[in-house]
């Protein structure tokens, strides 16, 4: 029968396992950063989710305005399937939404009446 994956590498019994201990770091690779170090390190801006800096406002715009609406959607089909103290929260995140939805809808309609 074929095995796809190969077996571990075999380890001596005798050799004593190796743990991170704090007293045997001295290599500055190995080391827990500090505080301080993690403020001076520079940060590179992430890529991954950088919206195009060539895109027109009513693009944008007409983008949020999808995206509220469809969180509105998932919120409120949570909110039917909920009781209680929970689906009020829901219904207010609900209404949170919609309120951000308009206003999108307001800019989108002054973009309009400009151009």
């Amino acid at each position: 029968m074929f095995k796809p994956t190969p077996n571990p590498p075999e380890t001596d019994p005798e050799t004593p396992s190796e743990t991170l201990d704090s007293n045997t770091l001295h290599e500055p690779s190995e080391r827990i950063p500090s505080a301080a170090d993690i403020r001076a390190t520079p940060r590179k801006l992430c890529t991954m989710f950088i919206v195009n800096k060539d895109l027109h406002a009513a693009t944008l715009l007409a983008h949020a305005c999808e995206s509220l609406a469809s969180a509105n959607v998932m919120t409120m089909d949570l909110a039917d399937r909920t009781e209680g103290t929970s689906r009020n929260t829901l219904l207010g995140i609900a209404q949170v939404i919609l309120l951000g939805e308009l206003a999108v809808n307001q800019a989108l309609d002054r973009i309009d009446a400009l151009g």
